[in-house]
This record gives C-alpha cells, structure tokens and sequence, in this order.
C-alpha cells in the first residue's frame, strides 16, 4: 500500500508559459502504482506519468529533439536492486527532426528487489525528464511512497505496460547484428545491420553507444531484404578520441507492428 505519494514542481522560471489557457498548469503529474509480490519476493510496481493533452515526454534514448530522462534513487530504502522497462515507445518528428516519446500518459514498470527479503521498501527518488508542447521545458518529478502490501495479484495496468515492451532478439528471430565501424576526424561512422523480419514498415533505429558522453547522430535508416541497416555518427561530448565496445552497444528497431531490442552487435 502507498502510504504517501508527492508530486514535485516543474523546474520552470517564473512566468513561462505551460498552456494557453492555464500558465500555472503542471504538464505532468505522476503517481507510484505499487503492484504486487512474486513468489521469489521480487517486487512489480510502476511511475504513472499522466501528461495534459498536447504535450508528451521522451523515451530512454529520445532523439536530437528530445530531452533524456533521468532517476535519482539515493532517498530510497531496503532497495536492493531496481530495474526500469520502457514500453515501446512512438516516433514523432517536428520540424524535421526525430524525437521519441510517449503521449497522453506513461506506466513505467519497476522491477524492485527489496535489501531484506518480506520487509516493505521505501521508494523516494527524483525523475527529471523533458516534456514539449508548442515548448518543451525540462521538468522534476518528487515521489515517495512505501511499498509495504504483500498481493500476488498483478495490477492490470502494469502487467499491460510489460507486455508493451520491445521483443527480445529471440521472440523477434533475429539472426544477426552486425556493427561496422569507421573512424572519422571527429569519432566514428557506424553502420548497424541487423537480419531479421519485417517489424512492420517503414522501420526506424535507434543506436544506443552505451556510454552517456557519446553523442549519436539521428541514423538514417534502410531495409534491404532481409536485414535493416542503419548508418550513423559517433562523437564524444568534448571532442576527443574514444574507444567503444560493440557488445556495449544497443539497437531498437522500430516498426509499425512491434519494436525489438538487440543488445550487442558483432564486428562485421
């Protein structure tokens, strides 16, 4: 049971413009879901994001137009381990440029192992995280909540956000991720192929370079028979030479009928 819930401000300077109609309205308001129990102790809960409409918020890996989220879990107790699940999420494109994200509302499932096994876990932590409109402002979300019910039964809400995930390479029947690499003056060209079935046209990738100081270009992406290919740039935040481990690295690929979620590639 959730004994208490706190929703924070949003980081904006006095006067900025959330709405037309309202400047006071908060774009996000966020509520924990606290799930429920399995066998092994291990915990399913989940952030419910609820955003106004018009406005939406960005994926783990949000593009060049998109601002990425963040947590801070330091405030949190008896948590011994917290793995988040990011539902598939939808392409959008302003102005000619891609950003990934969400609309309307966000359930983000939380894989929580409690410290001691059967004792309640104090969830305390701050999201900041990038929601646009006609604007698009940084934004902090506060929640604490104590997750101490001991149900079996899987919430509804959460067990649908689960099963929104990308597919595995298994599910999907990849058969091959290849990353071919080549130095540039300023990083890296990569070029990722994967050979697989159709997700679904048109078809979108996403590279992830599995370090935060790389920054990636906007990849332009292919299907040529069977296998959808990528081309992108890689180019470390302060200019500088860098090493990259491909098994590291993490593809999404996209489609209209499912996404799927490839981690590490091999040389080409």
């Amino acid at each position: 049971m959730i004994k208490a819930v706190a929703i924070a401000i949003a980081m904006l300077s006095a006067g900025s413009a959330v709405s037309a109609g309202d400047p006071f309205a908060t774009p996000v308001t966020a509520r924990v879901l606290p799930g429920w129990v399995q066998a092994d102790g291990t915990r399913f809960a989940a952030l419910h994001l609820t955003l106004l409409p018009g406005w939406k918020t960005y994926w783990r890996a949000p593009g060049d137009a998109g601002i990425p989220p963040t947590f801070d879990w330091s405030g949190s107790g008896n948590l011994g381990a917290l793995d988040v699940t990011w539902p598939t999420p939808q392409v959008f494109y302003d102005n000619g440029m891609r950003s990934i994200g969400y609309k309307n509302e966000l359930i983000l499932p939380l894989t929580i192992s409690p410290a001691q096994a059967g004792q309640p876990v104090h969830l305390k932590a701050e999201m900041d995280l990038g929601v646009c409109s006609d604007i698009c402002m940084p934004h902090r979300l506060q929640f604490d909540a104590i997750l101490d019910g001991m149900d079996s039964r899987p919430t509804p809400a959460i067990a649908a956000a689960l099963a929104q995930r990308p597919y595995s390479q298994q599910e999907a029947g990849v058969r091959s991720a290849t990353c071919r690499l080549e130095p540039t003056g300023d990083g890296f060209m990569i070029e990722a192929r994967v050979t697989m079935p159709s997700a679904g046209g048109p078809e979108e990738m996403v590279i992830e370079p599995g370090r935060a100081d790389i920054w990636v270009s906007e990849p332009e992406t292919r299907r040529e028979g069977a296998d959808v290919i990528a081309l992108s740039e890689l180019i470390h935040v302060d200019g500088g030479s860098f090493a990259l481990n491909r098994s590291d690295i993490r593809i999404t690929v996209l489609g209209t009928g499912h996404a799927v979620d490839i981690r590490g590639c091999a040389s080409d």
